[in-house]
């Protein structure tokens, strides 16, 4: 059996994840490697690179999408990307609201998925995906147990993009130690800690149901500084669209929507992203920080009965005047 019997659906919606053995065999693993340095500083997402392309295309990720999400609906919106030796580290999530248990996110079933292909060992060396268990279904970054998911060349890890994660986890030697905080990597002695192997080579993609989460979070990455920079960089042509097409993908274009939009990918950083009833943290912060009213001053005795009357004649025609004029 193939990794078809290692796909627990059930076993995904509880923890969060799931990691799916020998989906690439070690000759695809070193094309992988090969493209990936070949593709270096092109920039674009995978859909865009002829190298890469077919991890998108060759229907594996999008029949695991399917079982998962019980839709055969999937929607690709241009999010994908690979890593040489990449230094990101520190929890976070990857969908639109994050930690805003209020926000359309959190109604229900999150329906977003990430894909990652390590390209290495990280069952016995470091360098690994960190992530907290269960905590797809909690609003913060705190609350879960850690683990490092320990993957060999050929597996695919899939999850949920509501979890708490973190790149370049830590594998110490000792086996029954705890895995480190992301926090604590820089204090531990290197002598405590497992061989990297190799070069760091990973691939990410997202798929997920063409759906009210979908499009939001769609809508949510044209706001993002890096990835407008590589929808602008390479856009899709008609082989890429048409690879999308044959795939089964629900393609949305988004290096077309933002190339001419000024509005596009003017956040650097990642912003909470407004609905309906929301209200912007600056301005609840500039409401409490908001200075005493003060007290009015008393009014001034009113004037002369013709002083009264000329004024009121005076602003009548100034009115006019600026009426008049414009």
């Amino acid at each position: 059996m193939g990794w078809e019997s290692s796909l627990d659906v059930d076993d995904f919606w509880t923890k969060g994840y799931v990691v799916l053995p020998g989906v690439y065999s070690p000759e695809e693993i070193a094309e992988i490697r090969d493209a990936v340095y070949a593709s270096e500083g092109q920039g674009g997402d995978l859909l865009a690179n002829p190298r890469l392309r077919h991890l998108l295309t060759d229907g594996r990720m999008t029949e695991v999408a399917k079982r998962l999400l019980g839709t055969d609906d999937i929607l690709y919106a241009g999010d994908s990307s690979f890593t040489i030796n990449g230094t990101q580290r520190g929890w976070h999530k990857d969908n639109t609201d994050r930690l805003d248990p209020k926000a359309p996110d959190w109604d229900d079933r999150y329906t977003q998925l990430r894909f990652g292909i390590y390209c290495q060992d990280h069952v016995h060396h470091t360098g690994g995906l960190n992530l907290k268990i269960g905590s797809h279904d909690i609003p913060n970054l705190t609350d879960g147990e850690t683990l490092y998911v320990k993957t060999q060349p050929g597996d695919l890890a899939v999850w949920s993009m509501r979890i708490t994660h973190s790149g370049n986890g830590m594998l110490l030697k000792d086996p029954e130690a705890a895995y480190p905080d992301p926090s604590e990597q820089k204090d531990i002695d290197p002598e405590l800690v497992t061989p990297a192997d190799g070069d760091r080579i990973a691939v990410f993609a997202h798929l997920g149901a063409d759906d009210k989460h979908g499009r939001r979070y769609a809508d949510y990455l044209k706001t993002r500084t890096y990835m407008v920079n590589a929808w602008r960089l390479r856009p899709y042509d008609d082989e890429s669209r048409a690879a999308a097409k044959a795939a089964g993908l629900s393609l949305r274009d988004m290096p077309a929507e933002v190339m001419d939009d000024p509005r596009a990918g003017l956040d650097a950083q990642w912003q909470p992203y407004p609905y309906p009833g929301w209200t912007p943290p600056a301005s609840k912060a500039a409401a409490k920080k908001a200075p005493p009213k003060k007290k009015a001053a008393p009014a001034p005795p009113p004037p002369p009965q013709g002083l009264k009357a000329r004024g009121k004649a005076a602003v009548r025609g100034a009115l006019a005047g600026w009426r008049g004029g414009r």
